[in-house]
């Protein structure tokens, strides 16, 4: 079986705390920690065969497929492999670097995922909670059973309300916009939910949209972590970045992490690109000739959990790490082992089947891919066609870039472009590109 990815950094010097005995007296603060580098062979890995992966990202920037590559392999808590090639951005000609920041999309995702798990740590929820209980809008949602001859939508009573744990698992049966065809999805996009002013706004538009499935029978890929982001802003009583860059970021170190990229550091933001069809040349999207494209330079209309973080290499790397540590890094905790293994754990029913009109095309529900809670989870790599260890999760972005953690082999990988359309199928080239470079190095596994 074929494996499938989503269509969804400052530099990492020598990793070294600085005690307070060493602070300077005019309170600068000291460096954010950052991941120290291993020879790849002391970690198990060929140096010459990890050139063929870095010489599978420099060609995709050469033949074209991309402005720039960035990518990261991190084991046992030890830099193997970070290597860079091309621009961040055509037009100026710079190039990419360590510290370049990018539109993260649906990576944003598992982060969302992580600060649910932090109130759900505090027992602000439970997984059986309906969903409705915190978003009493949706009480009386209906579902979509059809459509008639004219093409409208055919509605139905829910059979129970979807719970918590369909929320995070994409099973509670919410359209996205993502694709058209369905009256579902074309209100979504229609209402431009997605673009709503306020996370409130966005509730009210999805409330007066049907379900496209009852919940709990299908895996199709919604609007969840959004609404996740709503709840976070509920029970806290904060904006949901807020709350992220309190309970995340800033314990985690992620400075470069956040809804929009500050004036500052604008010009490290890459410039996000589409394949045009025409020239079959890389096309620069640009607010002024797209006004919906979203602009990542100002603060957002909507803290969107769904799509909206902006990061670096650096940062989202130890993000990782501290899911592959079982939630805790540099001695920081975020969250308990326990809590961590949940949500890496595949949580669908054996009943429920994938959506064949999902706008990710991956066969979620079968024996061999699962989903945790925000995570895509690995259940039988042979099936799935992967080397992955069982168990490894991941993640991507629409703007091409991706991730996977496997703690069978207590590794991570994590690629960075910036191409919409074809760049996450771009991604998807790489992705699967990157996991056959990356195993195929790792000669000595035991070390």
């Amino acid at each position: 079986m074929r494996n499938h990815w989503l269509a969804a950094g400052a530099a990492l010097f020598v990793f070294a705390f600085v005690s307070a005995a060493s602070a300077k007296s005019d309170d600068t603060p000291p460096p954010s920690p950052q991941l120290g580098f291993a020879a790849p062979e002391s970690v198990g890995f060929s140096s010459d065969k990890l050139k063929l992966l870095d010489a599978d990202m420099d060609r995709a920037v050469d033949d074209g497929e991309v402005a720039g590559t960035l990518t990261m392999l991190v084991r046992h808590g030890k830099i193997v492999d970070l290597h860079m090639h091309g621009l961040k951005s055509i037009s100026a000609g710079t190039p990419i670097t360590r510290d370049t920041i990018f539109r993260m999309y649906s990576q944003t995702k598992p982060v969302v995922g992580v600060a649910m798990m932090i109130l759900f740590e505090q027992g602000r929820w439970r997984l059986d909670d309906p969903v409705s209980k915190f978003v009493p809008e949706f009480a009386g949602l209906k579902v979509m059973s059809g459509v008639d001859a004219k093409g409208q939508p055919i509605l139905t009573e829910m059979k129970r309300p979807p719970t918590m744990l369909e929320l995070m698992t994409h099973t509670a049966g919410f359209g996205y916009g993502l694709r058209s065809g369905n009256p579902v999805d074309d209100a979504f996009h229609d209402q431009r939910v997605l673009a709503s002013h306020g996370l409130q706004q966005m509730i009210e538009k999805i409330a007066k949209i049907p379900l496209r499935y009852q919940p709990g029978t299908r895996w199709s890929y919604s609007v969840a972590a959004d609404i996740q982001g709503y709840i976070v802003e509920k029970l806290t009583g904060q904006t949901l970045g807020n709350f992220m860059a309190g309970r995340i970021f800033k314990p985690l170190h992620m400075k470069d992490t956040g809804f929009y990229t500050p004036p500052a550091n604008a010009s490290r933001l890459a410039a996000i690109y589409v394949m045009n069809p025409r020239t079959s040349k890389l096309f620069e999207l640009t607010t002024d000739l797209f006004p919906n494209l979203q602009d990542f330079t100002k603060p957002p209309p909507m803290e969107s959990g769904g799509g909206g973080l902006v990061s670096t290499i650096d940062d989202y790397a130890r993000f990782c790490q501290m899911i592959l540590n079982g939630g805790e890094i540099d001695g920081v905790r975020i969250l308990a082992p326990r809590t961590i293994a949940m949500m890496q754990t595949n949580q669908i029913e054996t009943s429920v089947v994938p959506d064949p009109e999902s706008a990710i095309d991956a066969p979620f529900g079968s024996d061999a891919l699962g989903f945790g809670l925000d995570f895509a989870v690995v259940t039988d790599p042979v099936k799935l066609g992967t080397l992955q260890g069982k168990g490894s999760i991941w993640w991507g972005g629409a703007g091409g870039t991706w991730f996977w953690i496997d703690p069978k082999n207590d590794l991570f990988f994590l690629g960075m472009i910036q191409r919409f359309g074809d760049g996450a199928a771009g991604s998807q080239r790489l992705g699967i590109g990157s996991q056959k470079f990356v195993y195929s190095a790792l000669t000595d596994p035991e070390k």
